[in-house]
């Protein structure tokens, strides 16, 4: 891993939001009202790198042993939550957790746009927590595609078209979503939105050169195709319209083989 965090840090295109919300069926009011409330508005810091807070409970459960007892020793971890005030910058604590054991460290810090935490990079759609990091420095709209995968994984997609804003608030922030007015603010957010023109979108508009991650949305359902309607059944066999001129070569063929008949019949 490259302990600078720099990557590419492309930032969101106008267009990425709408695409991205289509994948899971809302519109670019909901992706904005989301931004507003879950993230800086940005992912990438004034240096260009994802935007994260590590977290030292995270960090406490994702070791045991020796590496614990070093990582406590060193204020790098803790118990609980809320024990010690954060510092401005989180890269200094990464990079020193990185050095007790990088698997844990970049599982215990939250990533870019939407902070998904390292611990979910499987359901942001991420083989590793590694992958999950190194996407994280590449691309906001890779950012903003973890964020909609774990939406996903964690079934929350629906109260995000349904602006269930409570519902939402606290499958993304926990039971404490209240302390925060995250589903409150959501709503306020959304109606902001709501005044303002998107950016057009079409159904089915030209794939983006950003890939999105893995483990997209539950597929959609089938859409229903046609059916030929049943002719009843009948009791005859259907008999076929005679082509035109039919008769007039049957009857030409029975004369041209009574003529042979008859010629082949003289002694």
């Amino acid at each position: 891993m490259d302990m600078t965090f720099k990557g590419a840090a492309r930032r969101l295109d106008d267009i990425d939001l709408p695409k991205l919300g289509a994948r899971i069926g809302v519109g670019e009011d909901e992706m904005h009202a989301f931004l507003d409330v879950e993230t800086s508005g940005h992912g990438f810091d004034a240096v260009g790198r994802p935007v994260i807070l590590f977290e030292p409970h995270v960090f406490y459960r994702n070791l045991s042993g020796a590496k614990r007892a070093k990582a406590v020793a060193a204020g790098l971890a803790y118990p609980k939550w809320g024990e010690k005030p954060y510092p401005r910058d989180s890269y200094p604590r990464l990079r020193a957790a990185c050095a007790i054991d990088e698997t844990a460290a970049l599982k215990s810090a939250s990533w870019g746009l939407g902070q998904v935490l390292g611990e979910n990079f499987k359901a942001a759609g991420f083989l590793t927590v590694q992958a999950m990091a190194e996407a994280m420095m590449a691309d906001e709209a890779l950012q903003l595609g973890a964020a909609i995968n774990f939406t996903v994984e964690n079934r929350l997609d629906d109260n995000l078209r349904n602006h269930d804003w409570a519902g939402f608030a606290k499958g993304y922030n926990g039971a404490g979503y209240r302390k925060n007015a995250y589903d409150t603010r959501l709503a306020e957010a959304y109606r902001k939105w709501s005044r303002i023109k998107d950016m057009p979108w079409p159904a089915a508009g030209p794939a983006s050169s950003a890939a999105v991650p893995a483990a997209p949305p539950e597929p959609a359902k089938p859409i229903p195709v046609p059916q030929p309607t049943a002719t009843p059944a009948s009791s005859a066999l259907p008999v076929p319209a005679a082509r035109p001129g039919f008769w007039t070569a049957l009857v030409a063929a029975i004369l041209k083989i009574s003529a042979i008949l008859n010629l082949f019949g003289r002694k």
